[in-house]
């Protein structure tokens, strides 16, 4: 016999209603989650999807600089400019030997007014390289002769092709709006574009008009030659070791120049307009290219190594200035310094890196530039390289002021990195007998290397991608600085990649290509720093310490 069940209690109205506030709150609970968790899904979505939008606007614009460059030098050399551009090297290279002829005649002059000779008893005794001087400037009379009129010609040639292209794009753009109109409006884009003439230009003709003065560039180079050989062999001597010297080495110069002559000549004879020009050597002109010259009436240049080198050499000797302040200041505030003294560091330190970079490039430009070139005019420190500086706005410049904008960077991740240090490494290390430097210097430090070095990277990273403190401090002359100065190279001025763009980029019309040049430089940036990024992670990655 089956036993009857127990009756289920009653369940008040009360108990009912809490209940279903239970659930429902429940309910709402995970609906919150959900759109906590969509929001910062959306959000992580539309971080990747601008980042990829700036990824693709930066290569798509960048694309067509190689080709246009390419058809860029094809002009060049099938209107016969790199052909002048040869003659125009040798006549270069020689104006820089009457330069330094100038410098040794003003050397000894200063010499012989050392010595008591009033000016014209000075001027006197330097009759003789003064009428060489004159020799100098009168043998090489001819080449410039030619030169010119070969550089009329060549760039006549050149604007004849560029009205042309204007032209055949003009007739492009009526031919293609023909299609869209009606039959009216289209008999007249198609009586506009006939009435378009774009000139035929006979390339061959034209380069004939250059290549035909061979023979006279052959004859004063000989007379050239000639000359050379007298001006040598009437090399006066000051009796002074150090204008002999000058001297001298003026008379090696002078020397190789008249050697090399039969090299320039062959240059010429084996130049050909008709020789195609690859993707190769356009490339070639731009990433290793030693000349940026832009809206120029003889030939536009994009060589990037100029602005390359010089953002890399001022970052590396802003963090040459800020890797050791920001570490050797974190290391003092997170080992050494009392709670007060940490207190007092570390926001000052920090608050630099609220102070805008342009305020820190008019400080450069008002006041740190100009007091470092009198500071190097103290004749005391004459001993220094690169002192007395000729420019107040240089690389040192520049970099001076990076290096203060990276020490916050570098000295917060440090200290962060130091503290992340397990404190019983410190305790062990001290209990060992181990002083406090020791202990600093070869357990903290190294056990903290993996943190430090990203935030050396990082501070890399926020130097080279600095724009408005190089733009207004570095001095923008956009040539590699002069290597041979050693250390003193640091007071040359350069220009940056990042300086460059903020420089032109308002002014360049969209398009051309000198607007994809600067694209094109925006992509070397990116690239870099997804190369310092990517070095920060594997050398984290490869010091990290093993977790417990």
């Amino acid at each position: 016999m089956a036993t009857e069940q127990p009756p289920e209690p009653a369940v008040s109205h009360h108990v009912r209603k809490q209940l279903l506030a239970a659930r429902k709150f429940r309910l709402l609970g995970r609906d919150r989650d959900w759109w906590i968790k969509l929001f910062f899904e959306g959000n992580a979505a539309i971080s990747v999807v601008v980042l990829l939008l700036i990824v693709f606007t930066l290569f798509r614009e960048a694309a067509g600089f190689m080709p246009g460059n390419r058809h860029n030098l094809e002009i060049y050399r099938r209107a016969g400019l790199e052909y002048v551009d040869i003659l125009k090297r040798q006549t270069t290279e020689y104006a820089a030997l009457g330069r330094q002829l100038s410098a040794v005649r003003l050397a000894w002059l200063q010499r012989l007014r050392a010595e008591g000779l009033d000016l014209p008893a000075a001027n006197a005794r330097l009759a003789a390289i003064d009428a060489l001087d004159g020799r100098l400037a009168d043998a090489i009379a001819t080449h410039e002769e030619i030169r010119s009129e070969m550089t009329d010609h060549a760039s006549s040639v050149k604007e004849r092709v560029t009205v042309g292209m204007d032209m055949a794009e003009v007739r492009k753009n009526l031919l293609g709006g023909i299609a869209g109109s009606d039959a009216a409006h289209g008999a007249k884009l198609q009586a506009g574009a006939d009435a378009v003439v774009v000139e035929e230009i006979d390339f061959t003709a034209e380069v004939n008009v250059l290549t035909t003065r061979f023979p006279d560039i052959q004859a004063a180079n000989r007379v050239l030659a000639g000359e050379l050989n007298e001006i040598l062999a009437a090399l006066p001597h000051s009796g002074d070791g150090v204008i002999d010297k000058q001297l001298t080495r003026l008379g090696d110069r002078l020397a190789a120049f008249r050697k090399g002559i039969p090299e320039w000549e062959g240059e010429l004879a084996r130049w050909r307009a008709d020789r195609p020009v690859s993707f190769l050597e356009a490339f070639n002109a731009f990433a290793f290219g030693r000349e940026w010259v832009t809206a120029s009436f003889w030939q536009d240049w994009y060589g990037v190594l100029p602005l390359f080198f010089g953002s890399v050499f001022i970052s590396v000797l802003a963090l040459a200035i800020a890797i050791p302040l920001g570490i050797c200041a974190a290391l003092y505030v997170n080992q050494v310094a009392p709670r007060w003294e940490q207190g007092l560091i570390k926001p000052y330190i920090e608050f630099i890196s609220a102070i805008p970079s342009v305020v820190l490039g008019f400080f450069g430009i008002a006041m740190l530039g100009e007091t470092l070139r009198q500071f190097s005019q103290v004749a005391w420190l004459s001993w220094v390289p690169g002192f007395p500086m000729q420019e107040r706005l240089n690389g040192f410049t520049a970099a001076a002021l990076l290096a203060l904008m990276a020490i916050p960077t570098i000295f917060t991740l440090a200290e962060d990195a130091l503290q992340n240090v397990p404190k019983a490494l410190r305790e062990a290390s001290l209990a060992l007998g181990a002083t406090r430097l020791q202990t600093i210097l070869h357990i903290i430090l190294p056990a903290a290397l993996s943190g430090i070095t990203a935030a050396i990277l990082l501070g890399f990273g926020r130097v080279i991608g600095e724009t408005m403190v190089v733009l207004l401090c570095a001095g923008n002359r956009i040539a590699i600085p002069d290597l041979s100065a050693g250390l003193g190279v640091a007071f040359q001025p350069v220009h940056t990649m990042t300086g460059i763009v903020a420089q032109e980029m308002g002014e360049v019309v969209r398009g051309s290509l000198h607007y994809r040049a600067l694209f094109m430089v925006g992509c070397l940036l990116f690239l870099l720093s997804l190369g310092i990024n990517y070095g920060a992670q594997k050398i984290v990655r490869r010091y990290r310490l093993p977790q417990s």
